[in-house]
């Protein structure tokens, strides 16, 4: 039996690039991002994602399903609508115009967006919940990002994550420091920074970053039976991870002057640097074409230091 076949849908109209639903029975509210023409964090995907998230916030915890049922929610779940992609990252094409026209007010003003939803993320958009990411597929550069300000990384066995940045001569600008270090320790941070190195889900649960691991195609059976074991003492298990947060604050103004650093940094890549990230620009294309595979991406961010 379909695991969703009892799930009530929640419609967002205004929605494009994000689809929801709500599962009222078990309190799992699902976000699937679906970006187009790249599958990439671009303005609008941003844009619903934050609208996402206000549904959460302004409703108080509670959520109705399309038949007017009314229940808390106790799970919020990211997503992807896309095979092998959970998200490619930041919207390198907008990168790479704006510091060819020295824009930097628009780099800036981008990276503020991302944190801007990221860390509302992060602090379970101020109700009494958990949040999950569901990683299937590719999540490199921006996408890790999106799985790490979740409380929980439920990840596929053949997803794969990684920081294609320094490949670049560029670094993780929007969160990823500040959301690894608190979870992992400087050591990995740095390591999984520095090295450009994508990682399989196995050697991220093994580093601590990835906390549930599944057979491919079971991702969201697995975050079914995550919830059904974790809800036996929900209340419990949503304070130690209140307290978890308490212990390693993370405020908005520290990700807001990394996102200043970055912006910084962006605009002193030279012409070689700016060709490396065309060919990340290309793979971003590429994999939506129904020929693509999630290995482009991989391959030509490790042949990106050719």
């Amino acid at each position: 039996m379909n695991a969703f076949a009892e799930v009530r849908y929640l419609p967002h109209a205004r929605l494009e690039q994000v689809e929801s639903r709500f599962d009222a029975e078990r309190g799992i509210y699902w976000a699937y991002m679906n970006p187009r023409p790249r599958a990439c964090f671009n303005r609008e995907l941003l844009s619903d994602l934050s609208a996402w998230v206000d549904t959460i916030e302004n409703a108080g915890g509670t959520m109705a399903d399309e038949s007017g049922r009314v229940a808390p929610v106790h799970y919020a779940v990211i997503a992807s609508k896309l095979p092998g992609v959970f998200n490619l990252g930041g919207d390198l094409a907008l990168f790479r115009t704006a510091i060819e026209r020295r824009e930097r007010s628009t780099l800036a003003h981008y990276g503020r967006a991302c944190v801007d939803v990221l860390y509302r993320w992060w602090k379970n958009a101020n109700t009494p919940l958990t949040t999950i990411a569901l990683v299937q597929g590719e999540a490199l550069g921006g996408g890790f990002e999106c799985a790490l300000g979740s409380s929980v990384i439920v990840a596929e066995e053949d997803a794969r994550m990684g920081f294609p940045e320094v490949l670049f001569n560029l670094f993780p600008g929007m969160g990823a420091y500040s959301f690894l270090s608190r979870k992992v320790g400087r050591r990995t941070t740095e390591e999984l920074i520095t090295s450009g190195a994508i990682y399989t889900a196995r050697q991220l649960y093994d580093m601590g970053v990835v906390d549930v691991i599944t057979p491919t195609g079971t991702g969201e059976a697995a975050v079914e039976s995550y919830v059904r074991k974790h809800q036996r003492a929900g209340n419990g298990r949503r304070g130690i991870e209140s307290i978890a947060k308490e212990m390693n604050p993370l405020s908005h103004e520290e990700l807001v002057r990394i996102v200043e650093l970055w912006a910084d940094a962006a605009l002193r890549l030279s012409e070689r640097d700016l060709r490396m990230m065309d060919r990340l620009v290309r793979a971003q294309q590429r994999i939506q074409s129904p020929e693509a595979s999630e290995s482009n991406v991989v391959a030509l961010a490790v042949g990106a230091g050719d």
